[in-house]
Parts: structure tokens; sequence; C-alpha cells
């Protein structure tokens, strides 16, 4: 029997017979023209994903009223050379982990909540071409390289009869977790996590590509361990279960293992979507690590003899890594290319994290990327200039007085640097705020996109504000990011105060 594809996965299930309206990308600013000129409530949202998450643009219709949304991807925002009229696609409606046990491990003798459905939507993924015969359009047109966006006027009427009736059932997703101890280090881990194919999920091919490259580096390591070399620190491999059902694997692996995790894990490296696009490298990284991709990039474009401009930057990533990054708080990298050095270049980033005597994170480079986040014409962050300031100035005695002596070799104490290690892999967890709109990150040094480089729980609370009476919501997310900072620079401070007590004690 085929499986079909073209699903919410935890969408509501019913029937729903009404009109559509087109909400566009369904932002604030959409719903609000919509809402002046309609009455929402009950109908169903034509929506187009967009660059913001689908998670936060669902609440919103939910909260407006809507019964039904049907979702589908506009071919006007596809590269040219890509043609997904026609195909279907599945969602997942799953902000992370089992649905089921929310906060704690889904292990044997947990309490289930009964929670069939994440929403009271009805949501249905459709095609492009689908849409086109929807409101009588002969899809996307291309005239003068311009190409037409899919539109639903708003002087014609569509009925739609949505029916809905996926059954949930309970399965047993299985991770495939090993590790190399470490030598020196064995109590801090570097995780890489990749995936594998999960029976009933969408694309079973996905996976392959992450499967190959971390069984590659797997097998080139396993003949120097027969040589009789060891990392210093403990590299775990993981190969990730329910992925596509929303990240399930490694949440509940996450949340099983979260004391431990906090306490030991100083890197993860993630292999979710190695092959992809062109022949260029895109990264997503940590700030922190940003520097280290940068360089292991050039030195290994040089000696090919081509040395394209490094893209790396700190953007949400849909994937496994979620979990590392909004509830550790963990350093995170991901490559994604399409050229066989992907490998060699994510192994060498692995082992040096693994090796090095000082982890090579940039404490610096996280202070200048807040600075960052606070330029542009965004109202009331004037307020948050002093602390951020603040901040870059205890980074820099932190990277000038401590991180220069440790790097090099004759200065190199062993409870030095093991203390500035500690201080290194936890630099991030000042940065998780306790409330996030719905697929927003609680990391806030992630952004939406790499076009925007503001705060996104901040820009999100501007729009939001704007069309009600009251800024609380602004201010909200402004008290958050005042407080992570001046965690962080607080965190930065302490560091320095432990050194240079430790220093007095011994003169």
């Amino acid at each position: 029997q085929k499986v079909l594809y073209s699903f919410s996965i935890y969408s509501s299930k019913t029937d729903l017979k009404a009109e559509v309206i087109d909400v566009s990308y369904g932002n604030a600013d959409d719903l609000k023209r919509i809402k002046k000129m309609k009455n929402v409530t009950n109908r169903i949202a034509l929506l187009k994903l967009g660059r913001l998450p689908l998670l936060y643009k669902l609440s919103l219709l939910e909260k407006a009223g809507f019964g039904g949304v049907l979702l589908y991807i506009d071919p006007c925002d596809l590269p040219k050379t890509t043609n997904l009229s026609y195909d279907t696609f599945m969602v997942s409606l799953n902000p992370g982990g089992d649905p089921s046990t929310p906060g704690y491990p889904s292990i044997d003798g947990s309490f289930r909540q009964n929670r069939s459905n994440l929403t009271s939507l009805l949501v249905q993924p459709v095609s492009a071409s689908l849409i086109a015969k929807l409101i009588s359009s002969p899809k996307a047109t291309t005239t003068n390289n311009a190409c037409t966006p899919l539109e639903l006027p708003n002087n014609e009427e569509r009925i739609v009869n949505m029916q809905i009736q996926t059954v949930t059932k309970f399965k047993t997703v299985t991770n495939v977790v090993g590790y190399l101890k470490g030598l020196t280090s064995p109590d801090r881990y570097i995780l890489v996590g990749s995936r594998h194919h999960t029976a009933y999920s969408y694309n079973g091919q996905e996976w392959a590509s992450s499967t190959a490259i971390i069984t590659a580096f797997i097998r080139a390591l396993m003949l120097r361990v027969k040589r009789g070399w060891r990392p210093d620190r403990t590299i775990v491999f993981c190969s990730w279960g329910g992925t596509a059902f929303g990240n399930i694997g490694s949440y509940e692996w996450g949340e099983d293992f979260k004391k431990v995790l906090q306490r030991n894990v100083v890197a993860y490296v993630s292999l979710h979507s190695p092959i992809r696009g062109n022949s260029s490298l895109y990264s997503v990284a940590s700030p922190s690590l940003q520097q280290l991709v940068a360089e292991k990039n050039n030195f290994n474009c040089s000696r090919r003899g081509q040395c394209p401009e490094t893209n790396v930057s700190s953007v949400q990533m849909q994937d496994d890594a979620d979990y590392f990054i909004n509830h550790l708080g963990i350093p995170t990298v991901r490559f994604s290319y399409e050229d066989s050095q992907l490998s060699e270049l994510s192994g060498e980033v692995i082992l040096q994290i693994a090796n090095e005597p000082v982890l090579p994170f940039n404490a610096l480079d996280i202070a200048l990327e807040v600075q960052n986040s606070l330029k542009g014409d965004q109202p009331n962050t004037p307020q948050l200039l002093a602390p951020a300031s603040r901040l870059r100035e205890s980074t820099e005695l932190f990277q000038s007085d401590e991180m220069r002596p440790a790097n090099d070799p004759k200065e190199r104490a062993p409870i030095r640097v093991r203390m500035l290690n500690d201080i290194l892999q936890d630099m991030e967890k000042s940065f998780l705020v306790q409330h996030a709109p719905p697929g927003f990150y609680r990391n806030i040094l992630y952004h939406l996109d790499g076009k925007t480089s503001q705060f996104s729980i901040l820009l999100e609370a501007w729009e939001h504000c704007k069309s009600l009476a009251s800024n609380e919501t602004l201010q909200e997310a402004l008290s958050e990011v005042l407080n992570s900072i001046n965690a962080a620079q607080v965190y930065f401070k302490a560091g320095l105060d432990v050194f240079e007590s430790i220093l007095v004690g011994k003169n």
C-alpha cells in the first residue's frame, strides 16, 4: 500500500467546509489587513511557507479564529532552477520530542498525556499546482524574469471541504549511540549527530547522505584507533530516529541524560543534511565557533586552490541539534556541502575540538554578535547598548588575559586549562531565555535567517505590539534580552575574578 506523504503530523482531525481566505505569509501585518476586510472565524487560511517559523504563524491563525489551513510553497520563493509545483510534502507541528511526555523523558513507566493533536486547526500541505487550480491561475507566471506569486483575489470566493482523519499511534523510536572514550578528559564529550531512516517517515532518501558521512568518518577514525591513537576528549556518535516527526529521538535522549549532558558536553556537530544545493559550503555555527569554521574552510580551500567567501552564520536550524541548542546551550556547528571534501572538513573540526588542550571557542565573538544584534532602527534598544558594551569589555579581557597564555605551551598549567575550558563550554547558557514565541529559538544568539541580524524575539515582539495598544510584550522581550546580556557579563567577570584570586594565592 502506497503511503500518503502529504499530511500534517499532529493536525486536528475533523471535517470543515468553509470559505478560503488568502493570508499570504500569515505574518501580523497580513492578518491585521485581512481581519479589517473579512470575518475569519472558522474560515480556511491559504498560507505560504516563508521565513517565519510555521508553528508561530499557525499560532497567529489559531488565535485569530481560523478553522483550517491549506499550506503550500510559492514557486516564486524557490530558485529558478527548481520546479516543485507538483510536489507534495509533509510537515510536523511537533515543537520537539514525544508530545505525550512534554518536558520529561519518554521511558517505561512515564505518565503519558493524551495529545493526538497539537493544534485546533485542520492543517493540510498541498502542492502549488493544486493552489493554482483553486484560484484559477495558470500557476506562477514569469514575465521579464519577474515571477508573479500565486494569489487569490479578495473579491473572489472559493469554498473548500477539508477532511482530515489521520490516526495517531504509539511506535518505538530507536537511537543508535556509540562512543570513543577520551584519553585525558574522558568526561568531556563532543556529540556528532546524524539521522537514520524511520519507517513511515517522509522522503526516506534524505537520511542517506547523513548516514554516509558519519559512517565514513567512523571508519577513518577507527583505522587510527587500531594503531593506538585516542582523542583527548570523548567523541559520542549519535544516529537519531524519529527526526521527521519532530526530532523525537534526540529530544528524548537529551531529556533522559540532561544532567550529564549539561555538565559534560562541550560541542555538538550536526550532520543532518550534509549534501545539498550547489558546490559552495554553507555553515551554521554558534558565534563562538564561527572563527574555527572560517579558519578550517580557508585552510582547506587554499590547499585546493580555490577560496570562495566563507558562508557561516548563526541561524535557526530545523534538525536534531534543536534540543542541544535550546535546552542545554551547547555550542553547535553544521556543514552543508555538495563536495567530497565535506567529510574531511567535518572530521577536522571534530578532531580539533576533541584534541586541542584549550577549546577552540571565541568568547569575544559572542559579545560582537550581541552588539551586531542591537544595530538597526529597532525601538527601545538603547537601554541594551551599555550592558552589551560591558559584556564586550569583559570578553576582551578574558580573551587577552586568559585565552592567550593558556594557548602558549610554555605558560600552560593543567588546572588553569581545565578551569578555562569549563568557562568556554558554558558560555552560551546565559542566552537561553525562559519564554520564546512558538517556533522561535530559546537561544537568542541564533537569528531567523541570514538576512536579519537583530534578536528574533525583539523583532517578533515589535511586530506584535504594532497591532496592540499595549507594548507589554515588547517590554517582556527587552527584559529577557537584558537579563541574558547581564548574566553573560557577570559570568565572564566571575571567571576573571577566579583566575585573579588563584594568581594572588600563588604569589
